[in-house]
């Protein structure tokens, strides 16, 4: 259970709120309560860390210029969602549409929060996004086993490539076993449209392991490449500690806009 509170320097407020206070979810109780700016305070103590790219990004053309009609809803959605945890109200969100405006939601509340407080906020966007009964029902039927895992792994290559991209089952090794339970991800779209090495962490790996594991009762670990923006998604493997998870110690991209533009904690 986290039980935080946030302390922001009161700068440019643009009128919306985050309010999320004494909230119960099924990890227990939420506390979050600061004041999102449109531009935040840039204390000046995140640097610049070394490059894990070496080349800036070309400027990518509108992200949702391909999705299909449900891919759209499926976004909107779950924008929707995120905004309304975070209190965000429409009139105060940019004019960003489809895929664009998930992206500039999560940077925005990526450069207000502490790290904890990201995990905590995008829980209960996804408790409140998913039907505790489905889920449920889900995690009583599909118990740990190479069934269930190989069918979580093509569940997600099918309805989740709005999110994050073209993927494709793999064959791995599970107790001494093989099985086909590991999701390749060629390119993620949500790191590579963010560009961010601490908003793939913290507003997409680290909260979805915590969620599929509480919600679905199905361990995974979620291995990004930094260098050419893959992804791995090992369902049945426990992921190591927060602490001692190698993404912790990532630097982030050399040309990460959302750090030097928003301050987003990595």
């Amino acid at each position: 259970m986290m039980n935080t509170k946030l302390s922001l320097s009161k700068t440019k407020i643009i009128g919306f709120t985050i309010r999320l206070n004494d909230t119960r979810t099924r990890y227990g109780r939420s506390t979050i309560s600061a004041t999102l700016s449109s531009k935040p305070a840039y204390s000046g103590e995140l640097k610049v860390v070394k490059e894990t790219s070496g080349t800036e990004p070309l400027k990518k053309k509108n992200a949702s210029n391909e999705d299909n009609f449900l891919s759209k809803i499926a976004i909107n959605y779950l924008s929707k969602t995120l905004r309304d945890t975070a209190g965000i109200s429409s009139s105060s969100s940019s004019k960003s549409t489809g895929y664009d405006s998930l992206v500039d939601t999560a940077t925005r509340v990526a450069g207000n929060l502490s790290i904890k407080q990201q995990h905590e906020l995008v829980l209960v966007a996804l408790d409140r996004a998913f039907p505790a009964v489905i889920l449920s029902l889900i995690k009583m039927l599909l118990p740990p086993s190479k069934l269930s895992r190989e069918m979580f792994a093509l569940f997600t290559t099918v309805f989740f490539a709005w999110l994050v991209g073209p993927s494709e089952v793999r064959e791995t090794e599970v107790n001494g076993r093989k099985e086909k339970s590991l999701v390749f991800i060629e390119k993620c779209r949500f790191l590579e449209q963010t560009n961010c090495v601490g908003m793939c962490t913290h507003l997409c790996k680290i909260p979805s392991q915590i969620f599929i594991k509480n919600s679905l009762g199905m361990p995974i670990y979620m291995m990004p490449d930094f260098n050419d923006l893959s992804c791995k998604m090992m369902f049945g493997q426990e992921p190591p500690e927060i602490k001692d998870d190698p993404v912790m110690k990532q630097p982030c991209f050399q040309f990460c806009k959302s750090n030097r533009s928003y301050g987003v904690k990595h």
